[in-house]
């Protein structure tokens, strides 16, 4: 029998009126069912954050640190409980679902430290015209108070450490929603939270439908909203609520530049196929596009489409299988339809295309117009593009023809051009020598254009949530 999960507020698991069964995107299991909050208690949600605010705000950064490193220790007693729940929920292959595991408890550790060097300001110089003598000034940065955290459904745990571990180490509180497809690791991950001794209320999770979410966040108490999902309702809860900080982790399409003369074609190669196709290619730095030097483009290609086929398509629960299942049938229709989009408009198959159920066999195509969907949109599923190039100036615009910039890879030893590259793509982040998708938990990520506002990252984070204050002190009186 599924596991029942409650919601959390002010540190007490509740039931709902309604309840709602969460399936496998696979085989369309039952694996949960959750406790869906009226309004009203919703809103003592915010009631209890406000409360915890005022006693969390004053808490010493040892404290912080502490919990912090008890949720990360909690987290790796429970690995493998965790890791299944990413499965059951999302479709996650398990050797990827214990990494995003892993990288879980790497940012809450990362979280602690973060915790220990917050409000680190500085000094700064204030007798810089005459009749400011004797006089400095200093900067610290303070907490905002209740943080409305908002999860997308792909990376449904460490995506939401993401915003709760800056947060405790910045002595915020939050109220998260978790995605409405994957909530099950999130009301985990709370258990976890709530028996390291986090303060009640200092976490409260509200697995509300997106639908019912604005009338919480229109709170004036809540100042802060962190944001990963779809750049439609990122950008339209930022123009609804203007008044609120606002940090959009958004969509992309990322694109891998291979140069004439990459320093490893077999790790470019295999790389960039994983890129491509992990997660079911459900990543917002997933490989979408990829620009190769036309002196090498047969030769890479032959070795990325048999890094492509070594992949196994199959039931996420497998120990060997690399792609599972897209999160639902309407997405699985979708990519189908933007294949055959790009196929009719002149695009060649190279290997894949097919389908069963949610399971969409990973697809290469060449040719592709500029113009389809499966180039200039966010595909969100099992599909690549690979086309020629012959001037790395003319490729670098390529790249940045898009609505899009949230991170590129560019494989040279021509580090002239490594730098070109990082001087000229409009982007939040470029990766030399990697996939796009690359990410480790401290460093800022975040993107321009349509892929958002704002970085994530633990310290980039912090600032996201926070306000700088200035004190200037006068000694001549």
């Amino acid at each position: 029998m599924a596991k029942e999960y409650g919601f959390l507020v002010n540190g007490k698991w509740l039931q709902g009126a309604k309840k709602r069964e969460i399936k496998s995107p696979y085989n369309d299991e039952v694996v949960g069912v959750i406790n869906i909050p009226a309004l009203k208690e919703a809103k003592e949600a915010i009631d209890s954050a406000e409360k915890a605010f005022e006693k969390f705000k004053e808490s010493p950064s040892y404290e912080r640190r502490d919990v912090l490193r008890r949720i990360a220790e909690g987290i790796e007693k429970r690995k493998e409980e965790f890791a299944k729940v990413l499965v059951e929920e999302g479709g996650k292959p398990l050797k990827t679902a214990r990494v995003e595991v892993g990288r879980a408890i790497t940012t809450f550790t990362v979280g602690a430290e973060e915790a220990s060097r917050f409000a680190g300001g500085e000094v700064i110089p204030i007798d810089v015209i005459p009749g400011s003598e004797e006089r400095f000034g200093m900067v610290r940065r303070f907490p905002l108070g209740i943080v409305m955290g908002i999860s997308p459904f792909n990376f449904p745990l460490n995506l939401v450490a993401h915003k709760v571990a800056p947060a405790i180490a910045s002595g915020n509180v939050m109220i998260l929603k978790p995605a409405s497809q994957t909530p099950l690791s999130a009301l985990t991950l709370g258990e976890v939270v709530t028996e390291a001794g986090l303060l009640s209320g200092g976490l409260n999770i509200i697995p509300l439908p997106g639908s019912q979410i604005e009338p919480v966040i229109e709170d004036e108490r809540i100042r802060k909203i962190s944001f990963t999902g779809s750049d439609e309702i990122g950008w339209g809860l930022m123009s609804k609520f203007a008044k609120k900080k606002v940090t959009l982790e958004l969509g992309g399409n990322a694109a891998t530049i291979i140069d004439e003369d990459p320093p490893d074609i077999d790790f470019a190669a295999s790389r960039n196929a994983w890129g491509a196709f992990y997660q079911a290619g459900q990543s917002c730095i997933s490989v979408q596009r990829m620009y190769v030097h036309e002196k090498i483009f047969d030769k890479f290609l032959d070795k990325f489409i048999s890094a492509t086929k070594a992949l196994k398509v199959g039931d996420p629960m497998l120990e060997d299988t690399d792609v599972g299942p897209v999160i639902d049938t309407d997405s699985a229709d979708r990519i189908m339809k933007w294949i055959d989009e790009a196929l009719d408009s002149g695009a060649k198959l190279l290997t894949g295309g097919n389908r069963d159920g949610r399971l969409i066999e990973p697809t290469v195509l060449t040719n592709v117009p500029s113009t389809c969907n499966v180039s200039c949109d966010e595909v969100f599923g099992p599909v690549v593009h690979i086309e020629r190039y012959k001037n790395f100036d003319e490729v670098l615009k390529w790249v940045n023809d898009s609505r899009y910039g949230l991170q590129a890879g560019v494989f040279t030893k021509d580090m002239k051009k490594a730098f070109k590259a990082y001087n000229a793509l409009n982007v939040g982040g470029v990766i030399i020598n990697d996939y796009p998708s690359f990410r480790v938990e401290n460093m800022p990520y975040g993107g321009v254009k349509d892929s958002g506002v704002g970085r994530e990252g633990l310290k980039y984070a912090i600032e996201e949530m926070t306000e700088l204050k200035l004190m200037v002190v006068n000694l001549k009186n």
